[in-house]
């Protein structure tokens, strides 16, 4: 037997090192794909000015997002629409005129709330999956499936209060103890599930989404291991599985998307013609940023702990 091969499979990674490396991903993803949601949201903008209190979906492909039209607030990366010709030429122009930051200022808002969901979902997919592994064996082909559904499914439960609590603050400044005395009305008004408003239509999006996703990523990763010959998937075919994979599932659940749009408060403004090409030019490079990075991570840690165990 290869003693590299036999150590790989004794020595885990431990969940510690799964959040870290499921942690540098999602902010890597972010800080990646964030300069694409900015410019769309410009150019949005440019065509149909929104409302001054009224609210926008955000997405970069990790997470939504609510952002409120602020004239003359710091919230500021949509607010003066310019005059784009297109995508290049807007990336172009926000850069000379505004300087290269502004296409970060999407950022706050994705790193708040998507950095932690990133990690309790990709933490929890991996724990699941390698406790389904040793009751049911490693070829059982459901364990993706079952285990990208309970991870999602856990990841929206555990994120949703938190999300409605930073949609509030968002929309307007709140000090904490005004933000305590909402939240406190809205649980003696409501009751503690009014918290997990929003809740079934994002589970009815991501959880679909997420079974589709892991199922075809570790069916993509295994065949173009095979098609190359290696026992252990490289970067590239991390990233290209990530991205496969990612688009598919996107195709499947744009129907499921279009509800939970359809479903969200009335102050959310959302793009009228919903199309799929903007979904998957947001999705299938996150998915493969994410999942990539993540895995590399994996690998990283993992070949530390055999240097270890060997001294």
């Amino acid at each position: 037997m290869d003693p590299e091969k036999g150590s790989s499979q004794i020595v885990k990674v431990t969940p510690f090192q799964q959040i870290l490396a499921s942690c540098t991903g999602a902010i890597l993803t972010s800080l990646m794909v964030t300069p694409l949601d900015v410019i769309k949201i410009r150019l949005q903008a440019q065509r149909t000015p929104f409302p001054k209190g009224k609210c926008f979906v955000y997405s970069n492909g990790l997470m939504d997002h609510m952002c409120v039209c602020e004239e003359g607030g710091n919230k500021a990366w949509y607010k003066k629409p310019g005059n784009f010709q297109g995508t290049l030429d807007a990336f172009f122009k926000i850069i000379r005129n505004e300087g290269i930051k502004s296409l970060w200022s999407g950022l706050p808002p994705t790193l708040v709330m998507a950095v932690p969901a990133t990690v309790i979902y990709f933490t929890c997919y991996d724990q699941l999956s390698a406790f389904l592994r040793s009751k049911l064996g490693e070829n059982e082909t459901r364990i993706p499936i079952v285990a990208g559904i309970v991870a999602r499914f856990g990841a929206v439960t555990v994120i949703s209060p938190l999300e409605l609590i930073r949609t509030k603050m968002q929309s307007k400044k709140f000090s904490y103890e005004e933000l305590h005395r909402f939240v406190s009305k809205k649980v003696a008004e409501d009751g503690w599930i009014s918290l997990w408003k929003g809740w079934v239509p994002t589970i009815l999006r991501d959880v679909p989404f997420s079974a589709m996703y892991w199922y075809n990523y570790e069916i993509l990763k295994k065949w173009l291991c095979e098609k190359s010959g290696l026992y252990e998937p490289t970067f590239m075919i991390n990233f290209t599985s990530g991205a496969l994979s990612g688009s598919f599932a996107a195709v499947a659940t744009l129907p499921f998307d279009v509800v939970k749009t359809q479903k969200q408060t009335q102050l959310w403004i959302y793009e009228r013609q919903k199309s799929l090409i903007p979904r998957l030019i947001k999705i299938a490079p996150a998915c493969a940023i994410m999942i990539s990075t993540y895995e590399f991570g994996k690998a990283f840690f993992q070949k530390q702990n055999i240097q270890r165990q060997q001294f």
